[in-house]
């Protein structure tokens, strides 16, 4: 109510005051309704609307006040105009009335939307400063801000009507915490726990208790806890709508940002650039004590305790193999979790994605995951330490690195390695003893806690629990086993066991049944603590339960921790690249810095050009190279085995049967490989003569291990065609049955060739005898030296024999009976004694000179041989049939040769080329193969040095994509 004073009448129509908002607005006069003004200048008594007289106004508008509101009759005798002049002035009183209620209203209004204003500002301040977590919105959701309909935006909102429904009862609220509060304070001090404080409320409560039985404190409390998990509910089911809204619109967003429509270059995203550094850190051998000691999220605990459900319900995606009671994780796998369009995953090594809401995809993702761990697992093994990386995007997945390990067991079973316990142990142990790892220590909830094996070992490797955050799984078969519910608050609140960790958290992985979709264990766990004695009873509290709460959690610790250590890991690898480059600087001055792989390019280049470099030798060297191998490999069989049984016959008709006979058979089994191993040794030690040609020509040593591989595996590989091989027999069958010479030079030849064989012979026997006897009178005089007892019986035989061979010049090659009795007696007669088989084996050394001998003189005599040959005269001198042999052996090496040279020279050495090639493929595939083959510090110096610069840049990059975000 506007109420009148002195003062204030004198400004009745120019100051409104609100008394609700205490706030005060002046009119100006000029502004006023012209009724008003009139009003203010009638009963004034001032005609100056300027300078209105204050106390005449206030006098006017006292008595008006006690005016009634009705007008009173008129005086008599006053007439018609006295009347007229009151009901005017009525008039005027309630419109100066109506105008007064305008004012208020306006003065109203204006001091309520200042007051709403000043709430609202009073509430902006009491919200905590979102501004550290900017980084959690991706730069692209920033950029689209400004784009955003925010017209669309609040019709998408729900109405205000809907969110008030959804507010509790907050004066009941407030009763119920006054009443806790009476109750706690009656618990300490001994007074009871209800107290009145004002007798209206005394009276109030008698009312209530007439018309109502007054409950009892566990009942008020009981409500009271209904009260708060029924609010909580409420706000969870609106958060969960406005999330999966949210979630909805980032899709949006995301598929429209990968469709290009800002028309920018698209970045890859911050988690994608950590995880790159992991997987190079997994490969580098490190040196100068360079360790990796980046965050990642290790996942360890007891063997089937629920660990890959965890990591499952964190990716959203049934993604491991799974099974009954035994060991499925055989090897660390990294899963990279990021924010994307679609829920998809991808191996590191591999462009196949997954789509993970199909259910052939899914069941595709765990065979493969399957498939590489087992082969990853090497022979007479059960677990390896090789990492498998893969990396799952999808709307409202948390960013983090998580590394699942294989389950902590206590007793090796049948069918695994004896090391296996110790094996997973030592893995555990090299991610835990990471200074900067985030170790999440799953505990099996349904089974006794003194049978847990892992938080021994977590307590360990983390004393002070400054990195770990322990997880209880399968809460809802531990509340319904367990006898004291109250094991389970112990174990939460971190008293049940020696370990600490930074929190402690309570899920539901489901009901146990692999065929469970995400969306139903989601379900599960919502449902099972809705309906928990554990969270009703205050055992749990809210933020500890839920997979989501610890999924936040984790990715809230993993990125605080990679915030505070990531600049201090790259200034460690700065200095490492340092020692590197300082290193190689002084040791390898001129040479480029080539890893292994651009070693093993320049090899295979160089391993090439040799194998072309074959197609330059010429025709007549390959034959010359063939012929003499050919028969360097063939002449032991044929001088032993076919000559001199056929000469030794002493006919000739039998010698050329026997000679027939035995090149025939010759052919057909053993010619043509020998010819084939002769034509492939050449071809291999041209190759070796080249590589060791270019060898000389400057070229890295570094190689040779490498070409004597790829050259040792082309041989082995290679196989000649034996279609090649039956043609070969052919030719050389046709050859060796040619026996006409048709010219005196090819004659001359054979003769030559006859004589060079029979001499080399000759020279071999006489070394054998020599061997045999010992040295002779002038080695032993100027030498010193003497026989031994059986060179001397030896000699003694030789001479004897000597003597025989000079009685009966045309002997034949085998001695008889009688003669060798009578030899062994002449012997004993000089007191030699001898065995009969040493006199054999002498006298085969001593006609075979003595044969080979007569053959070279025959051999003269045939040199004028040829006019009787052509002319088929017989005469018993000139007979020469050994000639002809050597002719035939030496024109089928001739062929053979030429034979050889055609097939190496436009089949074998293409396909060598491509053997060689096919080789160094194989070993370039081959990490391993190579690491054995290229060896040495310097290659071990330019390894580390790309490995070190790629990780420092990859660093760099992402410490200056993580500063852009926050």
């Amino acid at each position: 109510m506007l109420r009148v004073g002195d003062k204030a009448a004198c400004m009745a129509c120019r100051n409104l005051v609100s008394t609700n908002m205490g706030v005060r607005f002046r009119v100006p006069l000029q502004k006023l309704h012209p009724l008003s003004r009139a009003i203010h200048h009638r009963y004034s008594g001032n005609s100056n609307p300027q300078r209105p007289p204050h106390r005449a106004a206030a006098r006017y508008f006292t008595s008006m006040s006690r005016l009634p509101m009705r007008p009173p009759k008129p005086p008599p005798g006053s007439g018609g105009r006295g009347h007229q002049q009151q009901r005017n002035f009525w008039a005027i009183r309630l419109a100066a009335r109506l105008l007064k209620l305008r004012y208020i209203l306006l003065g109203s209004a204006v001091g309520g939307g200042y007051t709403a204003k000043k709430t609202y500002e009073e509430w902006k301040d009491m919200l905590p400063d979102f501004s550290e977590y900017n980084w959690v919105i991706p730069d692209f959701v920033r950029e689209l801000s400004n784009q955003i309909d925010l017209d669309k935006l609040t019709k998408a909102l729900p109405e205000i009507e809907e969110i008030v429904k959804l507010l509790p009862d907050f004066d009941k609220i407030g009763e119920n915490f006054s009443f806790l509060k009476s109750l706690l304070s009656s618990e300490t001090t001994g007074d009871p726990p209800l107290k009145a404080t004002d007798s209206s409320a005394e009276a109030k409560q008698d009312a209530n208790d007439k018309q109502y039985k007054k409950p009892s404190d566990k009942e008020k409390f009981d409500q009271l806890q209904e009260e708060l998990l029924r609010t909580q509910l409420k706000y969870q089911r609106m958060l969960e709508r406005l999330e999966k809204e949210n979630k909805e619109l980032r899709k949006v967003v995301l598929q429209k940002d990968d469709k290009g429509i800002h028309q920018r270059k698209v970045k890859k995203s911050l988690i994608d650039l950590y995880s790159e550094v992991l997987d190079i850190l997994s490969d580098y051998d490190a040196n100068y004590n360079t360790q990796d000691h980046l965050p990642r999220v290790v996942v360890v605990g007891d063997q089937s305790a629920g660990k890959t459900s965890v990591l499952e319900m964190i990716a959203q995606a049934r993604i491991f193999p799974r099974g009954s009671g035994e060991m499925m994780t055989r090897s660390p796998v990294k899963v990279t979790l990021s924010e994307g369009p679609h829920h998809v995953a991808m191996f590191k090594d591999s462009g196949r994605e997954f789509d993970l809401t199909k259910e052939d995809d899914l069941a595709a993702l765990r065979h493969e995951i399957e498939l590489r761990m087992r082969k990853s697992v090497k022979a007479g093994q059960t677990v390896s330490c090789e990492t498998i990386s893969l990396s799952v995007k999808g709307p409202g997945i948390q960013r983090m690195v998580l590394v699942d390990l294989p389950g902590v067991i206590s007793t090796v079973t049948a069918g695994m390695a004896a090391d296996t316990k110790d094996t997973i142990f030592s893995i555990s142990r090299a991610y835990m003893q990471n200074p900067n790892a985030i170790i999440l220590c799953i505990q099996d909830g349904s089974v006794d806690a003194e049978r847990s094996i892992v938080t021994d070992l977590v307590s360990q490797m983390d004393p002070q629990g400054k990195r770990t955050i322990f997880v209880l799984t399968k809460v809802d078969l531990a509340e319904k086993n367990l006898a004291s519910p109250n094991r389970i608050q112990q174990i939460v609140e971190g008293k049940l066991f020696p370990m600490k960790a930074l929190g402690y958290f309570a899920v539901v992985t489901g009901k146990g049944s692999s065929s469970e979709s995400i969306d139903s264990i989601k379900d599960y766990e919502e449902d099972f603590f809705q309906n928990s004695r554990l969270l009703k009873d205050g055992m749990l509290k809210a933020h500890q339960v839920t997979t989501k709460n610890l999924s936040l959690a984790v990715s809230d610790c993993f990125w605080k921790m990679v915030r505070e250590s990531v600049e201090q890991q790259a200034d460690v690898f700065k200095a490492s690249r340092f020692n590197l480059e300082t290193e190689w600087k002084n040791n390898y001055p001129r040479l480029r810095e080539l890893d292994r792989n651009e070693l093993f390019e320049k090899a295979k280049n160089e391993i090439l050009d040799e194998v072309i470099s074959l197609s330059q030798v010429t025709p007549q060297h390959w034959e010359a190279i063939l012929q003499k191998k050919m028969w360097e490999r063939v002449s032991t069989h044929v001088i032993e085995n076919i000559y001199l049984p056929a000469a030794q016959t002493m006919d000739s008709g039998t010698f050329n049967t026997t000679v027939d006979i035995k090149l025939k058979q010759w052919t057909d089994k053993q010619l043509p490989y020998k010819a084939l191993e002769v034509a492939w040794e050449t071809l291999q030690e041209e190759f070796a003569r080249f590589m060791a040609e270019y060898k000389g020509k400057d070229q890295d040593d570094i190689f040779d291990k490498l070409k004597e591989a790829v050259k040792d595996e082309s041989i082995k590989r290679h196989k000649w065609n034996e279609r090649a091989m039956d043609s070969l027999r052919v030719i050389q069958h046709n050859a060796l049955e040619d026996r006409s010479i048709t010219d005196k030079p090819q004659w001359d030849a054979a003769i030559m060739f006859m004589e060079e064989t029979l001499h080399s012979r000759l020279k071999d026997t006489d070394s054998v005898i020599r061997d045999m006897v010992g040295p002779g009178w002038t080695q032993r005089w100027m030498n010193w030296t003497s026989r031994t007892p059986d060179q001397h019986v030896r000699n003694e035989t030789k001479n004897e024999l000597e003597r025989l061979l000079k009685l009966h010049d045309e002997h034949t090659a085998y001695l008889a009976n009688d003669e060798v009795t009578t030899v062994r007696k002449n012997l004993e007669a000089r007191s030699v004694l001898v065995d009969p088989v040493l006199i054999k084996d002498t006298w085969h050394q001593l006609y075979r000179r003595h044969f080979l001998q007569k053959a070279l003189s025959h051999c003269n005599l045939c040199k004028r041989g040829f006019y009787y040959y052509q002319r088929h005269f017989v005469d018993s001198e000139l007979e020469c049939n050994d000639v002809v042999l050597f002719w035939r052996i030496q024109r089928m090496l001739v062929i053979t040769g030429n034979t050889l040279r055609q097939q190496l020279t436009n089949t074998e050495v293409r396909r060598l080329e491509k053997n060689v090639k096919e080789v160094l493929e194989d070993f370039g595939e081959d990490q391993e193969k190579k690491t054995h083959l290229i060896t040495g510090r310097r290659v071990q110096l330019a390894e580390d040095l790309k490995k070190v610069r790629e990780i420092q840049e990859k660093l760099e990059a992402f410490i200056e994509a993580l500063h852009k975000e926050k």
